[in-house]
């Protein structure tokens, strides 16, 4: 089996682990670079609206094997990323994230071998081509690399919450243990609010910025590209095995 087509719903309100519209920080202050961030994520948020595999998520009806494809394929690219992204945020002028509360790396670990007896799932040309990008960006356009950082754990500690609720029903019912890629040992708000912070405090250039603000609307759209993956990998109206 291989993940290929492209599965949507046209109707379909979330996505999976990426920050929530924009319209929601309405009564939060956010500096000026994280709210063009915002603004331009919040146009690719709109784009993804109709994928299956994160409304199915929210509605708690994907499938044990799902989960275990999920976390299968985030594992290496996260690895690589938290290998990289400190120095390479560091030198950029983002001194002061905490990377090892925002580390998703151990638990990623965790819930593979949790779920690994759900059996084998398809290797992920998306989580492929997605590591692939992470290597070439941190060699030649750093500060594009770090558009993937802010997209994934900006996404983790928004709507990748509400999402976690959800996964962990869904592996409750069929008597698994709950996922740990979504738990995090601080309050979230304050993870986001040091995030933040450290993409205000970025040292770049106008053009580097511009590519930031560019490289975060790719890096949504590879993520879309798994969720069509997970959502053809089995039916997100299976029912669920009792």
């Amino acid at each position: 089996m291989s993940f290929m087509s492209v599965s949507r719903s046209p109707k379909a309100d979330a996505s999976l682990s990426v920050n929530e519209d924009p319209s929601a920080h309405a009564g939060r202050k956010l500096g000026p670079r994280v709210r063009k961030l915002h603004a331009r994520m919040g146009a690719a948020h709109r784009q993804a609206e109709g994928m299956v595999f994160s409304r199915a998520l929210l509605a708690g009806e994907v499938s044990p094997l799902q989960l275990a494809a999920l976390v299968r394929a985030l594992q290496p690219a996260y690895a690589r990323m938290e290998s990289l992204a400190p120095q390479i945020a560091a030198e950029l002028g983002a001194r002061h994230l905490p990377w090892s509360t925002l580390n998703r790396t151990p638990a990623l670990h965790d819930d593979v071998v949790s779920l690994a007896g759900l059996g084998a799932t398809p290797v992920s040309p998306a989580a492929a081509a997605w590591l692939v990008s992470l290597e070439d960006l941190a060699r030649h356009a750093p500060h594009r690399f770090l558009a993937h950082v802010y997209v994934r754990y900006g996404g983790d500690l928004s709507g990748g919450q509400q999402l976690g609720g959800q996964a962990n029903g869904v592996l409750a019912r069929h008597g698994l243990a709950p996922l740990a890629f979504w738990s995090f040992d601080q309050p979230v708000e304050a993870l986001k609010h040091q995030l933040h912070g450290a993409f205000e405090a970025l040292e770049l250039s106008d053009l580097e910025e511009e590519e930031l603000l560019l490289e975060a609307e790719l890096a949504f759209a590879a993520t879309q590209r798994l969720l069509a993956e997970l959502a053809d990998l089995a039916p997100a109206t299976a029912p669920l095995a009792s």
